[in-house]
């Protein structure tokens, strides 16, 4: 295919993923994954090693997914272009650091916004307060490019980063709590635990969301453990939770029913610990897949090294980490 015809393509599938909907998912992903073996020579070299290219896939289960590994070692991108930006993961010293090559940073956001926006309303309706220190402080977050955009999106004037500045995140919950706006509190674990063990006010009034990630600032804790401190100092029904990482242009959110539901351009699949091929049945612990159609310009099928359970209905659970996995900067070690 030519320069043009596969740019044609290209946008046909932007397209498409940004109206896909459950009916019409599994004959994306197949056409995305034709695409991605044409024009990733990565994903083209993997699947073929892995035996897969014998059979084509029938359904979205039986398309090879990468290992997640790949974004610390290789640049992913399908066709030949230069990134508008890179997303890198963030972790310990030593580590290495996972990067996404970005070749429209627009079309993260929106995605990012759609995510958002099916299961908690218009951007535009909500105040935010990012208590996210450990990715300001480093360049290349995917979570902070999506933070800053709600932020300036959001009607509130009150939304806004807060990085150490206790004082002024408290004066603008008083605000909002006074002129009952409805606000996210979008915080990493350490940032909010820190918060709660040192007395902060009551915010029933607000919803709280937790990133994950504890970036070595503190021991690990549960997802179980950390949610039962936070809600019960900060006096709230629930907190809530983001599912996303730098590997992926979307997002799962969970209301703190212990689920987490995938945005409309993500799916969940659970493969066996032992043999990657080998699909696990809902509601049994396996090893997490995940269908990203918004990653058109990377990869859109990533094998990953979270264990956990998907059920019949699509939302998942996250339970832990393989044994051999590097603890990534973007999610809690649940075990």
């Amino acid at each position: 295919m030519s320069k043009d015809g596969f740019e044609a393509m290209r946008r046909h599938l932007l397209e498409k993923t940004a109206s896909v909907s459950g009916r019409d998912f599994g004959a994306l992903s197949l056409e995305l994954y034709h695409f991605q073996l044409e024009y990733n020579p990565l994903y083209r070299a993997y699947a073929d090693l892995s035996g897969r290219l014998a059979d084509p896939p029938q359904q979205p289960a039986d398309i090879p997914m990468l290992p997640i590994s790949f974004f610390k070692t290789h640049e992913v991108q399908t066709g030949v272009w230069s990134p508008q930006q890179i997303f890198s993961s963030s972790g310990t010293t030593g580590q290495t650091t996972s990067r996404h090559l970005v070749r429209d940073t627009g079309h993260y956001l929106a995605n990012a916004r759609r995510c958002f926006e099916t299961f908690y309303g218009p951007v535009t309706d909500w105040c935010f307060l990012a208590l996210l220190p450990s990715y300001l402080e480093r360049s290349g977050s995917s979570l902070i490019a999506m933070a800053d955009d709600f932020i300036r999106r959001s009607r509130y004037p009150e939304s806004g980063f807060f990085l150490y500045d206790r004082a002024a995140l408290e004066a603008a919950v008083a605000v909002v709590r006074q002129q009952n706006i409805p606000t996210i509190l979008l915080g990493v674990s350490f940032a909010l635990l820190d918060w709660a063990e040192a007395g902060p006010p009551e915010l029933e009034h607000l919803t709280v969301m937790d990133t994950g990630g504890m970036k070595g600032r503190r021991k690990e804790w549960t997802r179980q453990e950390l949610h039962q401190v936070l809600t019960t100092a900060f006096r709230t029904p629930a907190i809530h939770s983001e599912y996303g990482m730098t590997e992926l242009f979307s997002q799962a959110y969970s209301r703190g029913e212990g689920r987490y539901y995938p945005g409309p351009t993500m799916r969940v699949l659970a493969r066996e610990i032992n043999d990657p091929f080998s699909a696990v049945e809902p509601g049994k612990t396996g090893v997490l897949n995940i269908i990203d159609l918004a990653n058109v310009d990377s990869c859109a099928f990533i094998a990953t090294d979270d264990l956990g359970r998907v059920h019949a209905d699509g939302s998942f659970e996250v339970l832990g980490r393989l044994d051999y996995s590097d603890i990534r900067g973007c999610n809690l070690l649940y075990l």
